[in-house]
Protein backbone atom coordinates (compact mmCIF):
# COMPACT_ATOMS: atom_id res chain seq x y z
CA UNK A 1 0.00 0.00 0.00
CA UNK A 2 0.96 3.73 -0.69
CA UNK A 3 1.06 6.81 1.65
CA UNK A 4 -1.91 8.07 -0.98
CA UNK A 5 -4.31 5.76 0.51
CA UNK A 6 -3.42 5.51 4.02
CA UNK A 7 -3.27 9.30 4.03
CA UNK A 8 -7.24 9.71 4.87
CA UNK A 9 -7.33 7.76 7.04
CA UNK A 10 -4.56 8.69 8.80
CA UNK A 11 -6.36 12.38 9.34
CA UNK A 12 -9.47 10.80 10.09
CA UNK A 13 -7.73 8.91 13.03
CA UNK A 14 -6.16 12.58 13.95
CA UNK A 15 -9.38 14.14 13.84
CA UNK A 16 -11.22 11.53 16.69
CA UNK A 17 -8.14 11.81 18.66
CA UNK A 18 -8.62 15.91 18.63
CA UNK A 19 -11.97 15.66 19.09
CA UNK A 20 -11.86 13.05 22.14
CA UNK A 21 -9.20 15.07 23.84
CA UNK A 22 -11.23 18.18 23.86
CA UNK A 23 -14.48 16.65 25.10
CA UNK A 24 -12.05 15.32 28.26
CA UNK A 25 -10.74 18.89 29.03
CA UNK A 26 -14.35 20.21 29.16
CA UNK A 27 -16.00 17.20 31.11
CA UNK A 28 -12.79 17.85 33.75
CA UNK A 29 -13.00 21.44 33.85
CA UNK A 30 -16.89 20.77 34.62
CA UNK A 31 -16.08 17.88 37.58
CA UNK A 32 -13.63 20.44 39.04
CA UNK A 33 -16.26 23.35 38.79
CA UNK A 34 -18.56 20.81 40.81
CA UNK A 35 -16.29 20.15 43.12
CA UNK A 36 -15.25 23.80 44.19
CA UNK A 37 -19.20 24.44 45.31
CA UNK A 38 -19.67 24.93 49.18
CA UNK A 39 -22.88 25.27 50.63
CA UNK A 40 -24.22 28.73 50.63
CA UNK A 41 -22.54 28.90 46.93
CA UNK A 42 -25.32 30.46 44.52
CA UNK A 43 -25.45 28.33 41.12
CA UNK A 44 -26.75 27.25 38.33
CA UNK A 45 -28.48 24.38 36.55
CA UNK A 46 -28.24 23.32 33.11
CA UNK A 47 -32.06 23.86 33.10
CA UNK A 48 -31.44 27.55 33.54
CA UNK A 49 -32.62 27.77 37.82
CA UNK A 50 -30.63 29.59 39.98
CA UNK A 51 -30.37 28.15 43.24
CA UNK A 52 -28.05 28.24 46.51
CA UNK A 53 -26.36 25.19 47.84
CA UNK A 54 -27.47 23.38 50.95
CA UNK A 55 -25.88 20.41 50.71
CA UNK A 56 -23.14 18.62 49.15
CA UNK A 57 -23.68 14.41 48.82
CA UNK A 58 -21.61 11.92 47.05
CA UNK A 59 -23.81 12.40 43.33
CA UNK A 60 -26.32 14.57 44.79
CA UNK A 61 -26.59 18.19 45.71
CA UNK A 62 -29.43 20.01 47.64
CA UNK A 63 -30.44 23.07 46.74
CA UNK A 64 -32.72 25.93 47.80
CA UNK A 65 -34.59 27.08 45.42
CA UNK A 66 -36.82 29.62 46.74
CA UNK A 67 -36.93 30.31 50.75
CA UNK A 68 -37.45 27.01 52.70
CA UNK A 69 -38.08 25.25 49.31
CA UNK A 70 -35.32 22.68 48.90
CA UNK A 71 -34.82 20.19 46.00
CA UNK A 72 -32.02 17.45 45.59
CA UNK A 73 -30.38 17.48 42.02
CA UNK A 74 -27.76 15.27 40.61
CA UNK A 75 -24.15 16.71 40.12
CA UNK A 76 -24.32 16.52 37.22
CA UNK A 77 -26.76 19.35 36.80
CA UNK A 78 -25.10 21.69 37.43
CA UNK A 79 -24.07 23.85 35.41
CA UNK A 80 -22.19 26.84 36.33
CA UNK A 81 -20.81 27.95 39.69
CA UNK A 82 -21.17 31.37 40.36
CA UNK A 83 -19.27 34.34 42.63
CA UNK A 84 -21.16 35.84 45.24
CA UNK A 85 -21.26 39.57 43.34
CA UNK A 86 -22.82 37.60 40.10
CA UNK A 87 -25.02 35.57 41.78
CA UNK A 88 -26.28 38.60 43.88
CA UNK A 89 -26.62 40.33 40.77
CA UNK A 90 -28.59 37.74 38.71
CA UNK A 91 -31.01 36.58 41.90
CA UNK A 92 -31.61 39.93 44.20
CA UNK A 93 -30.85 42.27 41.44
CA UNK A 94 -28.40 43.89 43.98
CA UNK A 95 -26.08 46.12 42.31
CA UNK A 96 -28.23 47.67 39.50
CA UNK A 97 -27.21 50.49 38.11
CA UNK A 98 -30.37 52.95 37.93
CA UNK A 99 -28.76 55.62 36.29
CA UNK A 100 -29.06 54.10 33.32
CA UNK A 101 -31.53 55.97 30.70
CA UNK A 102 -34.20 54.26 31.23
CA UNK A 103 -37.81 55.79 30.76
CA UNK A 104 -39.05 56.32 34.35
CA UNK A 105 -42.85 55.06 34.95
CA UNK A 106 -44.99 57.96 37.03
CA UNK A 107 -47.13 56.87 40.37
CA UNK A 108 -49.76 58.63 38.73
CA UNK A 109 -51.84 59.14 35.44
CA UNK A 110 -51.59 63.06 36.17
CA UNK A 111 -48.14 63.61 34.04
CA UNK A 112 -49.67 61.66 31.00
CA UNK A 113 -52.54 64.02 30.71
CA UNK A 114 -52.59 66.98 28.36
CA UNK A 115 -52.08 70.62 29.68
CA UNK A 116 -55.22 73.11 28.46
CA UNK A 117 -52.79 74.50 26.21
CA UNK A 118 -51.29 71.33 24.56
CA UNK A 119 -55.06 70.23 23.57
CA UNK A 120 -54.64 72.92 21.46
CA UNK A 121 -51.48 71.64 19.32
CA UNK A 122 -52.27 68.13 20.06
CA UNK A 123 -54.25 66.73 16.62
CA UNK A 124 -57.35 64.59 16.76
CA UNK A 125 -57.95 61.52 16.33
CA UNK A 126 -61.20 59.71 15.14
CA UNK A 127 -61.27 56.78 16.76
CA UNK A 128 -64.81 55.79 16.24
CA UNK A 129 -66.42 53.10 13.74
CA UNK A 130 -67.95 54.32 10.27
CA UNK A 131 -72.05 53.37 10.26
CA UNK A 132 -70.78 50.37 8.71
CA UNK A 133 -72.78 47.20 10.42
CA UNK A 134 -71.05 44.67 12.33
CA UNK A 135 -70.23 41.55 11.29
CA UNK A 136 -72.96 39.47 12.82
CA UNK A 137 -75.89 42.70 12.57
CA UNK A 138 -77.73 41.63 9.37
CA UNK A 139 -77.11 45.23 6.60
CA UNK A 140 -79.90 47.23 6.09
CA UNK A 141 -81.78 45.84 3.73
CA UNK A 142 -81.67 42.15 4.94
CA UNK A 143 -83.21 43.56 8.15
CA UNK A 144 -86.30 45.11 6.31
CA UNK A 145 -86.78 41.47 4.31
CA UNK A 146 -86.16 39.74 7.58
CA UNK A 147 -88.59 42.14 9.76
CA UNK A 148 -91.15 41.75 7.20
CA UNK A 149 -93.63 38.62 7.86
CA UNK A 150 -95.38 39.02 4.98
CA UNK A 151 -91.71 38.88 2.31
CA UNK A 152 -91.36 36.35 0.05
CA UNK A 153 -87.63 34.52 0.05
CA UNK A 154 -85.35 35.38 -2.72
CA UNK A 155 -85.39 31.94 -3.93
CA UNK A 156 -89.18 32.50 -4.79
CA UNK A 157 -90.84 29.34 -2.80
CA UNK A 158 -92.76 29.55 0.45
CA UNK A 159 -91.62 28.81 3.54
CA UNK A 160 -91.92 24.58 2.85
CA UNK A 161 -95.75 24.86 4.50
CA UNK A 162 -97.62 26.33 1.66
CA UNK A 163 -95.72 23.24 -0.63
CA UNK A 164 -96.88 20.72 1.73
CA UNK A 165 -100.43 21.38 1.49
Amino acid sequence: MNLVTLLPFIVLIGAMFLMTRSAKKKQQAAAQMRDHMTPGTGVRTIGGMYATVKEIGEDTVTLEVAPGVHAIYAKNSIGAVLEDAEYNRIVHGAGDDLTIDTPVVPDDASSLTLDKGDEADAPKLDLGKKDEPKADEPKATEAKADDADEAEPKDGKGDGEAGAK
